[in-house]
């Protein structure tokens, strides 16, 4: 073996080097090294390789290429360090996150004789070597600009310390934007300058800005870039025009295609442009997947390619794929876009600052509820703290912001500091499991930790009607807070599954007597942001109300001025710790009654109740081969569909609360607003 090598990060993209390694002859991989051990080992005994205690101890085993898989920030010091040791680097994109410490990168290899390759992938991506090849060809003419249109999302917050991706707000130009800025130098020579915006619409609310949009300058023609993390399905689009031809790249579906101009009557080339944008995925595509099938396509397979021709480059001496003096001018100009928004959102957050004390927190301040909350307390002169993901686009009156994720312990923490009392609102509403864990289960514990460490006098916690057992009881039978909870939560979706757990740790916590608590579940709230007509009562399809089952399912409803109500009393009432209160309607409604007052006299279509629970059946045999669970599964209709009573035992005697507006007035005032 020509080259031993050693990995650097034992992250996702681990998984690549190592097959793109096993694939070369002339390659030994010894082993890898992270500073996480726990992931290092994990790594490792998934694909069969030693682990390292530093690149140390890879050179002296033998190492004599380091592949640097680690986050930008450390870059430029590892790929010293292995140059100082002796070894030629493969470097992850971006190379450095300053043009100055390139520059060091690029002098300390000269002088050691080495090599170092950045990592710019999708220089070697199938579609884009063809693009590129489509071009140097001549097919397009004269390249004039280039659209490149991404779309992207991050891995689900698990919780605790905050992923790279959301440490800084110039993060997601520095880990997209950089594959936009080289192919903007690969089609159309040097960058010139560049004009860039940002903002955020609440995509992936943990994101300072993201939307992105950059307008490029090259010595050869015009660039614009849109990265967009709201966008879906997501796409990687690329779009050449050129005085001859446009080419579009779609890397996401691998097809390409050709607008040619051609000497035929223009109706005729339209003709056969369009055919020829629709014949060529129908081509592409099949033969592409068959590619997969057979491995010829690979999994990143970009980077695959370009890690092969750094060893070849390497045997023949030739110069690397991408050298540092390629590199360099990308992280300038990717270094100046993220660190202006950098700049703008440190300028945004420098204007929340917080009090050392304050009367109410309120979490989930965002959301529908947390809201109508905030604006009643507001409307009562009471100074309050929000803690949401997203700051408010203009300054609230006597409320200040703290910004965080449930999930973050730190966030949480600072967010809770100093209050006599929290309201927690917050909690995940969509999302798979993952998200629910993290916002609703270790938010709420993140919310019980800090209301004990900083003796906040009392948690007015949220939870929902939903962690009770509804299919379980005799029809009619009501529902109550003295019901058994709900058995079979994971079968009822992630949403019960979450807020039961995350009740059951506020109880335990009152039980214990480390914290004051009380727990109300509201019903079906509507009002305000949340609508009436939810799926819970029928789907509007056409002119056409579609309801499950014969619609005499009685519905827990509650209107939102009603709940606020219910809240406040529960803030400022004297409620033992730990008591539970229902919050639900005297007023028993069925679907058929809400859409007699709130449809307008539309038609409305009953689908049988065994009809339903035979497809709810068959949906959960279909799906369990895949490993999923149906939506749709039978035990969830039962649920949905159990025609129970809903009321509180304790809603009047505990909190002094009926419903003040009530569910037929709420939908007077939805259906005809004042």
């Amino acid at each position: 073996m020509r080259y031993r090598v050693g990995l650097i990060g034992a992250g996702y993209i681990s998984e690549f080097h190592i097959a793109a390694l096993r694939r070369l002859p002339q390659v030994e991989l010894l082993g890898l090294c992270d500073i996480d051990a726990a992931r290092a080992a994990a790594t490792a005994e998934k694909f069969k390789v030693a682990v390292f205690a530093s690149m140390t101890d890879l050179v002296k085993a033998g190492a004599n290429v380091i592949h640097i898989l680690t986050p930008p920030h450390t870059h430029t010091q590892l790929s010293l360090q292995a140059l100082e040791l002796g070894c030629h680097v493969l470097v992850e994109k971006p190379l450095a996150e300053d043009a100055e410490e390139c520059e060091r990168v690029r002098a300390t290899a000269a002088a050691k004789g080495l090599q170092v390759c950045v990592n710019h992938s999708l220089l070697y991506d199938p579609q884009v070597v063809r693009a590129l090849d489509a071009v140097r060809s001549g097919k397009l003419g004269r390249v004039v600009s280039v659209s490149i249109l991404r779309g992207s999302a991050y891995p689900p917050y698990q919780g605790g310390p905050l992923p790279p991706q959301y440490r800084s707000a110039g993060y997601p130009f520095r880990d997209i934007g950089v594959h936009a800025l080289y192919l903007f130098q690969a089609f159309l020579g040097p960058i010139t300058q560049i004009e860039a915006d940002w903002m955020s619409l609440g995509g992936d609310p943990n994101l300072a800005y993201d939307e992105w949009r950059a307008d490029v300058r090259c010595r050869d023609g015009m660039g614009h870039f849109q990265l967009s993390y709201n966008v879906r399905p997501m796409q990687s689009q690329i779009i050449i025009q050129g005085t001859r031809g446009v080419w579009r790249s779609d890397l996401f579906l691998m097809f390409s295609a050709l607008r040619a101009a051609t000497p035929l009557p223009k109706s005729i080339e339209r003709v056969v442009n369009a055919m020829t944008d629709s014949v060529r995925p129908l081509i592409d595509v099949p033969r592409n997947v068959v590619g997969f099938i057979r491995g010829k396509v690979l999994p990143y397979h970009g980077l695959q390619a370009l890690i092969a021709d750094f060893y070849r480059s390497l045997e023949t001496g030739n110069s690397v794929p991408v050298p540092v003096e390629e590199a360099a001018p990308v992280v300038y100009w990717t270094e100046k876009i993220a660190r202006a928004a950098d700049e703008d959102h440190a300028c945004r957050m420098s204007r929340l600052t917080l009090a050392d004390s304050v009367p109410i927190v309120v979490t989930g301040a965002s959301g529908a509820l947390g809201g109508a909350l905030v604006k009643r307390l507001q409307a009562e002169g009471e100074r309050v703290r929000i803690f949401v993901r997203r700051a408010p686009e203009e300054p609230l009156h006597n409320v200040e912001v703290a910004l965080g994720d449930l999930g973050d312990p730190r966030a949480v923490d600072r967010a809770i500091c100093g209050a006599k009392m929290v309201i927690h609102v917050g909690a995940a509403m969509k999302g798979g499991w993952i998200e629910h864990q993290c916002a609703t289960i270790e938010g709420t514990r993140n919310v019980l930790d800090a209301c004990e460490r900083h003796g906040v006098e009392k948690l007015v916690h949220i939870s929902s009607m939903s962690v009770i057992d509804w299919a379980g009881g005799r029809p009619d039978e009501p529902v109550t807070e003295n019901t058994a909870f709900e058995p079979r939560a994971e079968e009822r979706g992630a949403y019960t599954r979450a807020k039961l757990e995350a009740e059951k740790l506020v109880s335990e916590r009152c039980a214990s007597g480390r914290i004051k608590a009380v727990i109300l579940r509201p019903g079906q709230i509507f009002g305000g942001k949340i609508p009436l007509l939810s799926p819970a009562i029928g789907r509007k399809v056409g002119k056409r109300w579609l309801v499950l089952g014969d619609g005499k399912v009685r519905l827990p409803l509650v209107y939102m001025d009603d709940v606020v109500d219910a809240i406040l009393l529960a803030a400022e009432g004297d409620m033992a710790s730990g008591q539970i209160v229902q919050l639900v309607s005297d007023e028993e409604l069925t679907q058929n009654d809400v859409l007699r007052l709130a449809a307008h006299g539309e038609r409305v279509v009953h689908v049988p109740r065994r009809m339903l629970f035979l497809v709810g059946k068959l949906s959960e045999v279909l799906l369990k081969p895949l490993g999923r669970k149906s939506p749709l599964s039978k035990y969830r209709l039962q649920s949905a569909l159990a025609k129970r009573r809903f009321c509180s035992l304790h809603a009047q005697s505990a909190l002094g609360w009926t419903s003040r507006v009530g569910v037929c007035e709420g939908i007077r005032r939805m259906v005809k607003p004042r």
